[in-house]
């Protein structure tokens, strides 16, 4: 099959780079990306790219060479699903906050809708393709609606997780680990794979390109996360046992790094891993293990979850502990609130919890992110409900300048691990800020001696 037409409904963190990519680099097909959120697509098409929904290095250049030419943001959702060959359904799939499974499995109903109005529209065969993070067999319950039909229209499922980190996702997407596809074994099946190879191996060598069932393929993307969050929590918990014997923990996390069995990526002692994958993949992993019996498994993965809350607390017990056990009328200042660097995203960031833990201790939040509005940050603390909208406003000043973010300061929380950070004069900061001041990076306290040579020692990566 010769794919000419391709369609996207989701037009988020996931759909709106990929599809730009895909648009890039395969020029002799139409890349149309969906979403019912008219305000997301408005910004999407906004002539200055500068504006589009979602910062990631490079993304504005790729979406300006291929909009209009064969990439294409619209609210048209039946239009783009009719029209096209292949369909990926990129849209939310959040912890279920009501009924069975409520805070650990995964909600379906955005994906259940999707395939409902995929089956509603096709007139021809279709291929769909998961790119959302979804739990083992989830193509079988989309399969199950879309053959329900009765109109006649065969349809593919296939599994096609993204193994993006938010900050380096266009380089992710432009020269990937590998490229995963599962989908059936039959005739019919293996076909639709192989459509879907096509497409990327327009700029993918083949040897990147990793084909499975269909069930391999959805468990790979949980088993990925649930890795790398592992490794996060794992040098965290080594931290806290070194501020208690004298240990440094980048001095500990470099010599097992060295051994190659173990590597030295994702060993950053850091505030807590955050985004939107993490803490939802391992979350859905636990409820699937306990879901079979294997309550060993689940309890083995939600000790990953229970560490990386209990740093979160640590960290801003420590600041409250170290400005003498009270932190009342005090200027917290907080540099960064994305989750990570170079990303405009906030979801599950340790800032959000930090904040309202230092709100509850009645402290005064000052924030400045280079790339993070005051509106996202109050929408983030109101999520939470923990205190009313006014309340949390009256709580949080920001601005759009660090050194007025940091003047007269009691302390400074090094939050993003943004690159501009390192650059600051520190000596500066330090001099305006109340004496005694303190900077918390993640890791231990940084005394004015040390503020020279300040180092981000934390790693909140997430996918």
């Amino acid at each position: 099959m010769k794919i000419t037409k391709i369609c996207c409904i989701g037009a988020g963190y996931v759909g709106g780079p990929t599809m730009a990519v895909i648009a890039q680099n395969c020029p002799h097909i139409q890349v149309t990306v969906v979403d019912l959120n008219t305000e997301r697509i408005l910004a999407w098409n906004d002539e200055n790219t500068d504006n589009i929904p979602i910062y990631e290095p490079g993304l504005d250049a790729i979406v300006a060479e291929a909009r209009g030419r064969n990439l294409f943001f619209s609210t048209e959702v039946d239009k783009a699903i009719d029209e096209a060959q292949i369909i990926f359904i990129s849209v939310n799939t959040p912890t279920k906050t009501y009924g069975k499974g409520k805070g650990m499995a995964a909600d379906l109903k955005y994906i259940e809708l999707c395939a409902r109005q995929i089956a509603k529209v096709a007139k021809d065969d279709k291929i769909v393709v998961e790119k959302s993070t979804l739990p083992v067999r989830t193509a079988e319950a989309i399969k199950s609606i879309l053959d329900s039909t009765g109109n006649g229209v065969q349809f593919q499922i296939l599994s096609n997780p993204e193994f993006l980190a938010e900050g380096t996702a266009v380089q992710d997407l432009l020269n990937p680990d590998r490229i995963l596809i599962g989908g059936d074994t039959t005739e019919e099946g293996q076909k639709a794979i192989q459509a879907l190879v096509d497409v990327y191996s327009n700029w993918v060598s083949p040897e990147k390109i990793l084909t499975t069932n269909v069930w391999s393929s959805e468990l790979s993307k949980l088993t990925a996360n649930a890795f790398l969050a592992q490794r996060i929590s794992s040098i965290n918990a080594m931290s806290e046992l070194c501020e208690k014997t004298g240990a440094d923990v980048n001095e500990v996390a470099k010599a097992i790094g060295m051994d190659s069995r173990i590597g030295s990526k994702f060993l950053k002692a850091s505030v807590g891993f955050g985004g939107s994958c993490f803490q939802k993949d391992i979350l859905n992993l636990v409820y699937i293990a306990k879901s079979y019996g294997l309550n060993e498994v689940a309890d083995y993965w939600e000790q990953v979850i229970i560490m990386n809350d209990h740093q979160k607390r640590r960290f801003s017990n420590n600041i409250v502990k170290t400005l003498y056990n009270t932190v009342a009328d005090k200027k917290i200042a907080f540099l960064g609130w994305a989750f990570k660097k170079d990303t405009n995203d906030t979801r599950e960031s340790a800032a959000i919890y930090v904040a309202n833990d230092l709100i509850n201790e009645h402290a005064n939040i000052a924030v400045y992110d280079p790339k993070v509005s005051r509106k996202k940050i109050l929408s983030d603390l109101d999520y939470l409900e923990t205190r009313s909208s006014e309340e949390n406003a009256g709580s949080i000043i920001t601005f759009d300048n660090p050194y007025l973010s940091c003047e007269n300061a009691h302390a400074i929380a090094v939050l993003t691990e943004w690159d501009e950070f390192v650059h600051y004069d520190w000596q500066k900061i330090y001099d305006k800020m109340q004496k005694p001041a303190f900077v918390f990076d993640g890791r231990n306290i940084l005394n004015k001696a040390e503020l020279e040579n300040i180092g981000f020692v934390y790693q909140a990566i997430g996918s």
